[in-house]
């Protein structure tokens, strides 16, 4: 599959069957987004790959209502920076920017070995971070929630997500997000 093949598959479902979870599948996604760049090289993303039963029980209890899909996710991956561990030049700050990258090298090779990876915003950081044993001066930036894309759609969306599943929400049209020589 060539790289845009993956880009194009890539999709945020929500609905989830299983996945087989191992080390070797944890290292793959981590070999993919240890290889993103960084500002000068500071590679400020750390991960904290949750797939032990008990522990994913006590993280999803993190999770906020809207995504109750996510119990369905056989690994969800805590994505977490903290400011000084990457670049601040002039006022801006690259933690987040290149952690973000990383991430979505991981998504991508997710997606490669046939798997979703869908991260969420809608958690209690405080209590995720707890429960994971991150650090109190990181961010815990997502959580991405890994499965099998499931269909029909499984019975724990709603019926907006399951209508969802079904067909690639639009993107927006170029001329809205690029410009040519100056804005």
């Amino acid at each position: 599959m060539s790289l845009m093949e993956i880009i194009e598959k890539r999709r945020s479902y929500r609905s989830l069957g299983p996945a087989l979870i191992d080390e070797n599948l944890v290292r793959a996604l981590a070999t993919a987004a240890s290889l993103s760049a960084s500002c000068f090289n500071n590679q400020p993303w750390r991960f904290v790959f949750a797939f032990d039963a008990a522990v994913l029980n006590r993280l999803r209890s993190a999770i906020n209502k809207g995504n109750q899909w996510t119990q369905a996710a056989s690994m969800i991956i805590a994505v977490a920076s903290r400011r000084d561990l990457d670049c601040i030049v002039a006022d801006r700050e690259y933690d987040l920017f290149d952690t973000g990258m990383a991430t979505a090298f991981l998504i991508l090779r997710a997606t490669e070995l046939g798997l979703v990876a869908h991260p969420i915003a809608g958690f209690d950081e405080g209590k995720a971070k707890e429960i994971l044993g991150i650090p109190a001066d990181m961010r815990l930036i997502t959580l991405v929630n890994v499965g099998r894309h499931s269909m029909p759609p499984n019975a724990l969306l709603n019926e907006k997500q399951a209508v969802g599943e079904k067909v690639r929400p639009e993107r927006l049209p170029l001329n809205e997000i690029m410009r040519m020589n100056h804005f």
